[in-house]
């Protein structure tokens, strides 16, 4: 009997060290694969890992990707647009290894909801979260919770604006900046830069801005309005700006008299659809308008509607070209119809990758930094691609 129970303790012991020779492999080859992957995502995110001895000896505190969990809380979850986001973090964690979970208010204004959902978050203590914020200050407390239980978090969409120092390691969403610039730069390429170069007197394109307020809505129309000032210049032309204060004093032009391209921008008195209508109806009633340009969906929708009766959008030689911001069904079938020369919209499935890799690489204890998830340019030509309609949303 005794000879018989040491051969059983013996046989244990031996499978024992076989199971944890063959579990230490793949963990370590999850680890390299998540940090190539994610490195190839951002060149800023790239560390020099390999020679900093104080990351080597933590390293064994920090989760593997495979044994990684995500939180994600968004704005909103029945959307299309974060269906999209969804879409994207989904592929992202499929090819890292990862788990996440997603989720979002019914409605964007649910505050409450999205309150509770980032404690719910915490409260299943994951290795990262990403948060989309409805009201940074309504999610203080729940922000300061997570730094306390070392969880880092991650911004995406418009982040969350006016944490803490620290709070949030890095945001992935939209440089709205460089997004209004190429809406200027395809929208000139495409038929702009003829109608001035033929114009036989000063032209003039408006800019239509939501208010003068939102960081995105200031930063797509200046974005505009510098690489317009770019592109004519370049063309030995001059350009004045004008309108809105504050869109003229934090641009790169200035207000000048006898140009040759005069950039307009018009903010109504407060944000609604019937103000901003009669601000597109204004401008689409000036004599030496040739394009109008909407920095979000309320603007652009408010284009459409302020055309219904003056039909003066298209891009017949003696039409205004129309140019938004955002895909929503009445922009994209303005974009469809020929009304709008094209669109910009942003890219929620990329955002999606990023947030995930960008959560993975924090987790992990690498330096990361913010991620311009990029934006794209569609028109009645490629928006039925499989690359640009994935991006469309209403």
């Amino acid at each position: 009997m005794k000879k018989k129970l040491i051969g059983l303790l013996l046989s244990a012991a031996m499978i024992g060290t076989l199971l944890t020779g063959c579990g230490s492999s793949p963990a370590e080859s999850d680890k390299t694969e998540t940090k190539d992957d994610t490195a190839g995502t951002d060149d800023s995110q790239k560390e020099d890992n390999a020679g900093d001895d104080a990351a080597a000896d933590n390293e064994g505190d920090k989760a593997p990707a495979g044994d990684m969990t995500i939180e994600i809380v968004s704005k909103g979850f029945q959307h299309q647009y974060w269906q999209s986001v969804l879409k994207g973090a989904n592929k992202r964690a499929d090819e890292l290894g990862v788990k996440i979970n997603f989720v979002g208010p019914n409605s964007e204004s649910d505050i409450a909801d999205q309150v509770q959902m980032l404690t719910n978050a915490i409260n299943a203590a994951p290795n990262a979260i990403a948060l989309a914020a409805l009201d940074t200050d309504a999610c203080l407390d729940a922000i300061s919770q997570a730094q306390s239980a070392n969880i880092p978090i991650v911004g995406f969409d418009s982040g969350v604006p006016g944490a803490p120092d620290g709070a949030i390691v890095a945001n992935a969403a939209t440089d709205n900046y460089n997004a209004g610039a190429m809406a200027a730069e395809e929208s000139y390429k495409a038929a702009l830069q003829d109608r001035i170069k033929n114009a036989s007197g000063p032209v003039r394109i408006g800019i239509m801005g939501q208010d003068a307020t939102s960081e995105s809505i200031i930063s797509r129309g200046l974005g505009f309005v510098d690489k317009m000032i770019e592109l004519v210049e370049a063309d030995n032309k001059t350009v004045s700006v004008e309108g809105n204060d504050k869109y003229v004093t934090d641009s790169t032009g200035e207000t000048k008299d006898g140009a040759d391209v005069i950039l307009e921008v018009v903010v109504p008195a407060s944000v609604t659809s019937e103000l901003s209508a009669v601000d597109c109806q204004t401008l689409l009633n000036k004599p030496d308008i040739i394009a109008i340009y909407g920095s979000n969906q309320h603007s652009g929708d408010a284009m459409v509607t302020g055309d219904e009766n003056l039909n003066k959008f298209g891009t017949g030689d003696d039409q205004v070209i129309g140019i938004a911001f955002d895909s929503g069904k009445v922009i994209k079938d303005a974009v469809k119809s020929g009304k709008f020369i094209g669109a910009i919209t942003q890219a929620p499935v990329a955002m999606g990758e990023a947030v995930v890799a960008l959560c993975v690489s924090a987790a992990t204890g690498e330096e990361v930094s913010d991620v311009d998830t990029g934006c794209q340019w569609y028109t009645a030509e490629n928006m039925d691609s499989e690359e640009i309609s994935q991006n469309l949303y209403d």
